[in-house]
């Protein structure tokens, strides 16, 4: 069972930056591929970023490639999710997950969240204009 804790949310005006961060407790970080999902009001939950286990490969959706970074800290079992130059469509629910698999550990990147068995309890973002 792995634990997961965002924080980092918050209401911030658009062009200015957050940083989210995901704690993880439980079983061995270091195994798990991460990922960031969100949800706005009245949508379905969506992709954000994703890590591979090593943190050697990441994947972002084309709404956030270039704003978004994701990265890892295996030290404090924590992932983060910078995010730069904010846009009012960026506001949502955040979500972290965790996923550690055969297939995680060969290396592949879960990058739907029906791969993903552990979720946090999300943390809002909301970017004003």
């Amino acid at each position: 069972q792995v634990r997961l804790v965002e924080s980092g949310g918050g209401v911030v005006q658009a062009g200015e930056s957050l940083r989210l961060s995901c704690a993880a407790s439980g079983r061995t970080f270091s195994t798990y591929a991460m990922g960031w999902f969100r949800q706005a009001p009245g949508k379905e939950r969506e992709f954000v970023a994703a890590s591979s286990w090593s943190g050697d490969s990441t994947y972002y959706a084309d709404s956030v490639k270039g704003r978004f970074t994701i990265s890892r800290d295996a030290a404090k079992n924590t992932v983060y999710l910078q995010m730069n130059s904010l846009k009012p469509e960026d506001t949502a629910v955040y979500y972290c997950a965790a996923e550690s698999s055969r297939a995680v550990l060969a290396g592949r990147l879960p990058l739907t969240e029906w791969e993903y068995a552990y979720w946090g309890q999300g943390t809002q973002v909301t970017v004003s204009s």
